[in-house]
């Protein structure tokens, strides 16, 4: 697809991307010819983002930046946002759907970090390190092998065997763990690891709990004071999934109780908005317990994945209007057609729309060579390809058709 056939040339495309987005991003946007972008190397304040997004057509975040409905309400140009995380829980996806604004993410990119994050965590709560440092800090010299173990022979139990889970599986067999898990569908084990019927069951037969499950209103407080209970007197858990999924006053009770041996957690239900802003977290102060900041995914090696992953999503729905992977939009994989003239058109999903759509091309002798049509949680998203620049004429009826969110000629 040539610059000049687009609609609008790459080079007017404004694109805005905060929060410090690895270089790679902004060499893949201007490697494909997008040479207008705005990079934040930090989350901008809520009437500066408004201010910024306003007349940007493309724009990239991550876990601070908040695009709730009253931003997006702000950003009227806005064709297409891409979460450079795994997460989008900071995005409004309903309303940004609504809009016409599909949303991309990079949901396996940094599988690799996490999970060896997990297994150096691991490695800590077994070998009582976290105590023995702070302790070594403050000049207080404990060389003792009491309530340090290897990993080997000890039974890991894996709450949520996706991409993550099943990683993790892996190299913690590698290190001589006898891997059981749990998942609510159906999924193939890797390697030794054997599933078990129910959650109670990895509770009560593990040394250590990790927990790879997403936040859903099923996996809300998934692990409380209940659960804890069940676990084996000494075990640890660990949690690099997101903080709503356990109960920390809950989990805090468990450790200080003795019941628990340790625990280690990246994610949190409430985290700070900036650097400056004090970490609130009733864990903190307990010696047995590893605190990290949230930055399971947060390694240079994953940042760089991401960042191409993502980019490249945004690039190929501005470029053909290529939905493949979108988390809150009907998915077309769609290849440039260079022969033609490409329609986009984003409607609710209701009755008759596609043949008004057609009734209008064909008035305007718009020849229709291919067509293609998806819909997802209210909302349809068609793809037209036609012979004839006449298309240019039809768009403002197009836009009239009831129930359009949006409309365009992309080239």
């Amino acid at each position: 697809m040539t610059a000049d056939r687009l609609s609008l040339p790459r080079a007017n495309i404004r694109v805005l991307l905060l929060e410090g987005i690895h270089q790679r991003a902004i060499d893949s946007f201007r490697d494909a010819g997008y040479t207008n972008v705005r990079h934040e190397t930090g989350a901008l304040r809520r009437d500066d983002l408004k201010e910024a997004i306003a007349d940007a057509q493309l724009v990239g975040l991550r876990s601070r930046t908040q695009l709730d409905a009253e931003v997006l309400g702000c950003a009227k140009r806005l064709i297409a946002a891409g979460c450079f995380c795994i997460g989008t829980n900071q995005v409004a996806l309903e309303d940004a759907a609504l809009r016409g604004v599909p949303v991309f993410n990079a949901p396996h990119s940094n599988t690799r970090s996490v999970a060896e994050l997990v297994i150096g965590l691991a490695v800590m709560l077994f070998r009582d390190v976290f105590r023995k440092s702070t302790h070594a800090h403050a000049g207080d010299w404990q060389k003792s092998a009491k309530g340090a173990h290897e990993l080997r022979g000890r039974t890991l139990g894996i709450v949520g065997y996706g991409h993550i889970g099943s990683q993790v599986s892996v190299l913690a067999e590698a290190m001589g763990m006898n891997v059981i898990f749990h998942d609510v569908r159906p999924v193939l084990a890797m390697g030794n690891a054997s599933t078990q019927a129910g959650l109670e069951k990895v509770l009560a037969e593990s040394d250590l709990v990790t927990l790879h499950v997403p936040d859903t209103p099923e996996t809300r407080d998934l692990m409380g004071a209940e659960e804890f209970a069940a676990m084996k007197p000494g075990a640890h858990v660990i949690n690099a999934s997101r903080g709503t999924v356990v109960d920390a006053e809950a989990l805090a009770a468990a450790l200080k109780s003795g019941h628990l041996g340790g625990a280690a957690v990246d994610v949190f239900a409430l985290e700070p908005k900036t650097a400056g802003e004090e970490f609130v977290n009733p864990l903190r102060g307990l010696e047995n317990v590893i605190l990290t900041p949230h930055v399971g995914g947060s390694t240079l090696e994953a940042q760089e994945s991401i960042a191409t992953d993502v980019a490249s999503k945004l690039i190929a729905y501005s470029d053909a209007g290529t939905t493949t992977s979108a988390v809150n939009f009907p998915q077309l994989g769609l290849a440039a057609n260079e022969g033609c003239h490409r329609v986009l058109h984003i409607h609710r999903n209701e009755p008759g729309v596609l043949a008004k759509i057609n009734e209008v091309l064909s008035a305007h002798d718009a020849n229709i060579v291919g067509q293609h049509l998806q819909t997802m949680n209210g909302v349809g998203y068609v793809v037209t390809d036609v012979d004839s620049i006449a298309a240019n004429e039809a768009l403002p009826t197009l836009r009239e058709i009831p129930g359009t969110l949006r409309t365009r000629i992309l080239y």
